[in-house]
C-alpha cells in the first residue's frame, strides 16, 4: 500500500471518527426545559467548541400513514408524492399553490461544515429542488384535488407568494418577480419581471406578503451566516424585512436585526405585522429561544450582536453597543431551535377547541441535545397580543427515539373552507387539518 493510499484512509479514519464523536456527543448534554412565553427565562450562554449537530434520518411517510391532529381535529393528505415542498399559498378562488424548492449544500470550510452537509442531506433537507409551484384545486370541496400540474417552472429556489390584483409576486432566493396572472388560469407561461434584487446563499427563503391595502410587499430574508461569520458587510440587505412599494417599485428595509424571519402574518385587531424568527446557533439547548414577535417600522432585534433585547452575544467581535441599546425584545419565545418557519392567523372558532392565535409551523432543531420542533404548534392571543401556553395541532412527524423522521412541517396556510394546510419537505405531502367528523 503506498503513502497516498494510506493517506486516504487516515484522512477516512479521521473524518468517520469525528462524525461518530459529534453524532454520539450530544444525547450526553443535559437537556434543558423548553422555554417559551412573553417572559422566558434564558439560560446562560454555553459556547459550545464543536457544535452540536444531531438530526434525524429522513424516513418519509408510509402509503397511507398521517400525523396526528389534536383531539376534535383530523389530518388528511391533500396532496402526496411533492418535490419537497416548502411553502403553500391559496388563492381567492380556493386553489392552492405549493413552492417546489430544497436547500442546497452549503460552502464546505473543515470538518464541521463537511459533517453538516452529510448530516443535511441524511435529514433530507438538501436535495435536488424542483424549482417550480404546482397548482391544485380541489372543485368540489372534498379535500382531494381532482387537477394537480405545474403552474410556473423554471424558477431559482422559489418560496414565498402573494397576489394583489392580477399580479402574482414570487420570493425566488434572489428575486422578487412579478407575473400575470388571470383568475382560475392553471399555469403562468409568461416570463417574470424582476422588481428587486436580493443576495442568494445561506438562509435562501425568500417569503412574501402584501399589506393589507394592497400597496406594499414585505420580504423576508434571512443571515447568510450563524453570527456575521463573514464579516457585516456580507450580511448588508439581509437579516431584515423589506418593505417594498408596489407603485413605484423602490424598497426599504423596514426592521433589521432578524437572524432568519420567514413566515409573516397580519394579526387583525392590532393591524400589526408578526414574523417568526429562527434564532442563532452554538451557545445552548435553549439559548436563545426562537420567536414570534410583532415587527415595528424601524425597529432592530439585536442581531447579531445580541438577543432578546439587551443580552449580548460575547462571540460577536467587534459589538455595537450602540445598535445593542436600542435592540427591541422579542413578544413570544417558542423554544431553542424549534426552526419555526411558517405563520397564519387562525380565527377564533376556525378549528374547534381552539381561540384564536397563530399557526406555526415547527421544521425542526439539529443543534440541541434533545430535539423540539418537528410540528406545528398554536400560540393563543388575548387583545391583539400573544398570550398563554403554546399547544400542539399536529404531531408525529418525529419518531419518539429521535433517530427517524416521517417529515418536517413548514408552510401553514387557511384553505378557503377554513381547514389548516400544511407543507411537510421531508414528508413531501401537504397535509390538510380540519375539524373531526
Amino acid at each position: 500500500m503506498n503513502s497516498t493510499a494510506l493517506l486516504v484512509i487516515l484522512g477516512l479514519a479521521i473524518v468517520i471518527g469525528l462524525g461518530i464523536y459529534l453524532y454520539f456527543r450530544a444525547p450526553r448534554m443535559e437537556p434543558r426545559t423548553p422555554v417559551f412565553g412573553t417572559t422566558p427565562q434564558i439560560p446562560g450562554a454555553v459556547p459550545q467548541k464543536v457544535p452540536v449537530l444531531k438530526m434525524p434520518t429522513a424516513k418519509g411517510w408510509g402509503p397511507t400513514a398521517v400525523p396526528q391532529a389534536a383531539p376534535g381535529l383530523v389530518a388528511t393528505a391533500f396532496a402526496r408524492d411533492l418535490a419537497h415542498p416548502r411553502w403553500v399559498y391559496v388563492l381567492p378562488n380556493g386553489d392552492v399553490l405549493v413552492a417546489e424548492s430544497a436547500s442546497q449544500p452549503g460552502k464546505v470550510t473543515g470538518f464541521v461544515s463537511f459533517f453538516a452537509n452529510l448530516t443535511m442531506k441524511r435529514a433530507g433537507a438538501i436535495q435536488p429542488s424542483a424549482n417550480r409551484i404546482t397548482i391544485l384545486r380541489d372543485a368540489d370541496g372534498d379535500g382531494v384535488p381532482e387537477i394537480r400540474q405545474t403552474f410556473l417552472s423554471g424558477l431559482n429556489q422559489p418560496f414565498g407568494m402573494a397576489l394583489v390584483g392580477s399580479t402574482l409576486y414570487v420570493g425566488n432566493t434572489d428575486a422578487v418577480l412579478a407575473f400575470p396572472y388571470e383568475e382560475a388560469a392553471l399555469a403562468i407561461t409568461a416570463p417574470g419581471r424582476k422588481l428587486m434584487d436580493m443576495k442568494p446563499g445561506g438562509h435562501w427563503t425568500r417569503n412574501l406578503l402584501a399589506s393589507p391595502d394592497g400597496q406594499k410587499l414585505y420580504v423576508a430574508v434571512g443571515s447568510l451566516s450563524n453570527i456575521g461569520d463573514e464579516g457585516m458587510e456580507a450580511e448588508e440587505g439581509r437579516a431584515c424585512i423589506f418593505e417594498l412599494d408596489l407603485a413605484s417599485g423602490q424598497n426599504r428595509i423596514f426592521a433589521s436585526g432578524l437572524r432568519n424571519p420567514v413566515g409573516m402574518a397580519w394579526e387583525p385587531q392590532s393591524g400589526l405585522l408578526y414574523t417568526v424568527v429562527n434564532e442563532r446557533d452554538g451557545i445552548g439547548d435553549e439559548t436563545p429561544p426562537d420567536y414570534l414577535t410583532s415587527v415595528q417600522d424601524g425597529g432592530f432585534y439585536g442581531w447579531p450582536y445580541s438577543y432578546w433585547g439587551q443580552t449580548v452575544d460575547d462571540r460577536v467581535v467587534p459589538q455595537r453597543p450602540d445598535l445593542v441599546a436600542s435592540a427591541l425584545a422579542p413578544d413570544y419565545a417558542l423554544g431553542g431551535h424549534t426552526a419555526s418557519l411558517g405563520l397564519c392567523w387562525v380565527p377564533d372558532g376556525t378549528l374547534p377547541g381552539f381561540p384564536a392565535g397563530m399557526a406555526i409551523g415547527q421544521h425542526g432543531s439539529w443543534n440541541r441535545s434533545t430535539l423540539s420542533g418537528y410540528k406545528v404548534t398554536f400560540v393563543p392571543f388575548s387583545d391583539g397580543r400573544p398570550d398563554g401556553q403554546p399547544r400542539d395541532i399536529l404531531t408525529g412527524f418525529l419518531a419518539p427515539d429521535e433517530k427517524t423522521s416521517n417529515g418536517r412541517p413548514v408552510g401553514v396556510a387557511l384553505a378557503g373552507d377554513g381547514a389548516l394546510l400544511v407543507a411537510d419537505d421531508v414528508g413531501n405531502a401537504v397535509w390538510r387539518v380540519a375539524p373531526a367528523r
